[in-house]
């Protein structure tokens, strides 16, 4: 199963979209809104709160480990 190229999310066997370029880089893409945030609107997945890098970056939603 390939990931989401914009929110990292998993994508399920027979769904999805593959954008391929001419350069020959392929994206993967889990619905429309993530195809239109990175291709359209030109945004970055970092700046995007519900993605993935976002959560992973700024710690968001991440148990903190403690001591025994």
């Amino acid at each position: 199963m390939a990931k989401c190229s914009f929110c990292g999310n998993q994508i399920e066997a027979g769904t999805g979209k593959m954008f391929i370029f001419n350069t020959g880089k392929i994206n993967y893409f889990c619905s429309r809104k993530c195809e239109t945030n990175l291709l359209s609107l030109k945004r970055k997945p970092l700046e995007t709160a519900w993605t993935q890098e976002y959560r992973r970056e700024h710690k968001k939603g991440v148990k903190k480990e403690t001591k025994p």
